[in-house]
């Protein structure tokens, strides 16, 4: 009685609210609040954004809590017409696999905002973070693929205003070079959606639909047709995460962005790529993703080896940060294509972790930068003498990153390790060098900017400051949390990925998911090892007594022929 009235009140809940509209409303609404507001009043501008942002990420955490771990469908559901006649719904919905990624956008969105201060036209800055916010949230939970694909370029239009306004040095450059990446990627994909739609209506003789759901179940294209198509949003996908060889504008990307352009954009718009993948490319496409699933493999492992070189090599400390973010991009795509439960669990959580962890270091590397108006390492060094504090904060936060055991890095590190060794295991064993050169680059790193004796205005170094504290406490106590304690993410994750790996296999052909390696029954009458030394030493112990029984029994025979003769 009791669960089943928790249930009803559960889903009582999910329907008496539109909760997945206002998230994506209420951050468009403080971005028209903010311009609304006079020129003259701009301390006010940081305030309404903040207030926007924070109000989002209480009901995304409000929706975790009312979320049902149990359920492995989606949840939320959200569909009314739009264009009927092209076949377009307002289709929004989330499930375990988007679930956190909503909430990990809610969470660091008003961190963002309050780490760091734009030095001019405040009013411009912190609309756009919230425009971004909005198209954000509605990647995460557009379940209809035209609606997709247009929160997935509209976030492409802040993030080249907040490089390009109010980054560093080259921010031009680095604007432009992100901005056409990425922007040819998606026109590729746009071309996969539009085909899609019209084959699969053309071979079903339904009515025309780009709802992901139906284009899922009905599984109408061709094998060279489902593989075409598929690397269509896989290369749009590639570029958003990104893979080697398309992840050249990323460390430009973030050497040159404000800091809170570096966090949303490591935390959030690099997950557009690998959430994609997920949602589209192998619920869509399960044939051609397991087909294919040996190029991504490869690519993955190929990333993490490479940038965990070049990471080792740079001068600059937040651009060896951004190439570290492309190695641990490269762990989750080797656990995507795994297509078993424990790899893809553990990428998504990896996601989420990956989020908090490098979100919390750039935010880091800017008051760094902000201090001592330098990111050269070389630069740098004894930084921990005069701020202890600031310090250790950093360790806690890079030895996440490299996956040490108890925080959050380690648990999806170890999942998609763990996974990949069942289905890829030759592809996991060289990742596995990826583990320990991040070890190398990250602790060699700070070595060199926190230890030896501080000169120059580096013994002035600013300690962490009350305030910088407690923007920075969520990040370290998710870091610990998500360490000690990953089951109430795991538990909520799970259900959806069972589901979708089950998709898979219903698809596939011949498929089933890799798992652990079963070991056969031994025989009945099989002797093990161990088995057979102890009955050696009984039978040892036997023969002895056997000796001994016999010596005796001689010796008596000899005492009573002594006796007989002496008598």
């Amino acid at each position: 009685m009791i669960p089943a009235l928790a249930q009803s009140s559960v889903l009582a809940a999910q329907t008496a609210f539109p909760i997945l509209p206002a998230l994506i409303i209420t951050p468009l609404l403080s971005a028209v609040a903010i311009l609304l507001v006079p020129s003259h009043r701009q301390s006010e501008v940081r305030l309404v954004a903040l207030a926007g942002s924070t109000i989002t990420g209480a009901m995304a955490v409000w929706m975790m809590a009312a979320f049902d771990k149990t359920e492995a469908g989606f949840q939320f559901v959200v569909n009314e017409p739009w264009l009927t006649s092209m076949g377009l719904n307002w289709h929004f919905a989330v499930d375990g696999i988007s679930l956190f990624m909503i909430v990990l956008t809610g969470i660091l969105f008003p961190i963002a905002i309050l780490a760091a201060v734009p030095q001019h036209d405040s009013k411009a800055y912190h609309a756009w973070i919230m425009v971004l916010m909005a198209g954000s949230m509605g990647v995460f939970m557009a379940l209809d693929l035209l609606l997709f694909f247009v929160f997935f370029e509209v976030v492409l239009i802040p993030m080249y205003f907040l490089i390009g306004g109010w980054g560093h040095g080259r921010r031009i450059y680095a604007a432009l070079k992100f901005f056409i990446y990425t922007m040819a990627g998606s026109a590729l994909m746009l071309v996969g959606i539009v085909s899609l739609a019209f084959l699969t209506a053309s071979r079903t003789g339904n009515a025309l639909t780009f709802d992901v759901t139906q284009l899922a179940e009905a599984q109408a294209l061709g094998t060279t047709a489902q593989r075409l198509i598929f690397l269509t949003f896989a290369l749009a996908f590639a570029v958003k995460v990104p893979i080697f060889p398309l992840h050249t504008w990323l460390p430009d990307a973030h050497t040159e962005a404000p800091t809170a352009g570096s966090v949303i954009l490591a935390g959030v718009m690099l997950k557009l790529g690998t959430y994609g993948y997920i949602r589209f490319g192998v619920y869509l496409f399960p044939q051609a993703a397991y087909d294919l699933a040996w190029i991504f493999l490869t690519l993955g492992v190929v990333g993490i080896l490479y940038a965990a070189v070049v990471a080792t090599m740079q001068k600059d400390l937040k651009r060896l940060v951004a190439y570290s973010s492309v190695a641990h991009l490269g762990f989750i795509v080797l656990g995507i294509f795994t297509l078993n439960t424990q790899g893809l669990t553990g990428s998504v959580f990896q996601m989420v972790a990956h989020g908090v962890s490098t979100g919390a270091l750039f935010i880091m590397v800017g008051w760094v930068y902000e201090r001592r108006h330098t990111r050269q390492i070389a630069e740098l060094g004894g930084l921990q003498k005069p701020a202890p504090i600031f310090a250790a904060a950093f360790t806690l936060v890079m030895l996440s990153s490299i996956g040490l055991p108890g925080l959050n890095g380690f648990t999806g590190e170890f999942l998609i390790l763990l996974g990949g060794f069942q289905a890829a295991r030759w592809w996991t064993v060289f990742a596995v060098l990826g583990v320990i050169l991040a070890a190398l680059y990250l602790l060699w790193a700070y070595q060199r900017v926190f230890h030896g004796t501080p000169t120059g205005d580096n013994i002035d170094m600013p300690e962490l400051k009350a305030s910088e504290g407690l923007v920075l406490l969520p990040l370290l106590v998710l870091i610990v949390f998500m360490g000690v304690y990953p089951k109430p993410m795991l538990e909520r994750i799970e259900p959806s990925i069972e589901r979708l790996v089950a998709h898979v296999e219903a698809n596939v052909d011949g498929f089933i998911e890799p798992g652990p390696v079963q070991v056969p029954e031994r025989p009945s009458d099989a002797v093990t090892l161990t088995e057979a030394l102890e009955e050696a030493e009984k039978k040892a112990a036997r023969e002895e007594g056997e000796v001994e029984d016999s010596v005796d029994e001689e010796g008596r025979e000899a005492s009573l022929a002594e006796g007989e003769t002496t008598k």
